[in-house]
């Protein structure tokens, strides 16, 4: 978990408050410097595990919520990633608001593409890419599962991975059969930060809550991604 130590070791360690923790059906939103976002994961076979000091985790500062960021515990995995998200000062002059699709259909246009997370935007990448292949870890029809990933990525030129690897703790091993390849890491749960370009990640394209009140009040009634954009969340991307 090199990675995502550094991303921890990067933020701000003082006692920063937690004001709001919100645990939705999509959606994880912590709120204390600004208001973070994470995808809400939970583990196949263990529906009634529960969250260790639930009830007093607004007791607790951001930065000691983030460290729930290295559980296997995928719950508090997410809301750590959403802490970790919540801690980052975003500073948008180093930004440019840009789709990740729309990168990747740039760049991949053409060329063998993987995409490791089943975004609604594949069929579009489809009619771009020579050769694109989507890596599930429940794999919709034409998806190749998790396990494929060992053969298939290092064939490809292009790769776009979903911040939700930071939850299941499989990013390193991925970014590890990307050699050579342009890797673009994507998704609300990315945490916005030049860390990651140490890792030879290309792109980081995540999203700034802009209202954070607008996007609790969705998410509690079970908005996907795409509901909240133009509803209270930018998206950013960060290129090296």
């Amino acid at each position: 978990m090199r990675i995502l130590d550094d991303v921890i070791d990067s933020l701000p360690h003082g006692e920063t408050q937690i004001r709001e923790i919100h645990v939705c059906t999509n959606w994880t939103a912590v709120l204390s410097r600004t208001c973070g976002l994470a995808s809400t994961v939970k583990e196949e076979g263990h529906p009634h595990r529960g969250v260790r000091d639930v009830g007093h985790l607004t007791e607790k500062s951001a930065f000691e919520l983030a460290l729930y960021s290295r559980s296997e515990n995928l719950l508090e995995a997410s809301i750590g990633m959403a802490a970790i998200n919540s801690l980052i000062e975003i500073d948008e002059s180093t930004c440019v608001e840009a789709n990740a699709y729309e990168i990747l259909l740039e760049k991949g246009r053409g060329r063998n593409m993987g995409v490791v997370g089943h975004f609604p935007f594949i069929s579009l990448l489809k009619e771009s890419a020579k050769k694109l292949w989507v890596i599930e870890k429940r794999p919709l029809e034409g998806d190749l599962p998790e396990e494929a990933a060992e053969k298939i990525l290092p064939q490809c030129d292009v790769v776009g991975i979903t911040g939700t690897t930071f939850i299941n703790h499989t990013l390193e091993d991925l970014l590890a059969r990307c050699r050579g390849s342009f890797v673009a890491l994507i998704g609300p749960t990315t945490p916005l930060t030049h860390v990651l370009f140490d890792y030879g990640i290309d792109v980081i394209s995540g999203s700034k809550v802009v209202e954070p009140q607008k996007v609790i009040r969705f998410i509690s009634q079970g908005a996907t991604f795409k509901e909240l954009h133009h509803h209270g969340v930018k998206l950013l991307t960060m290129m090296r």
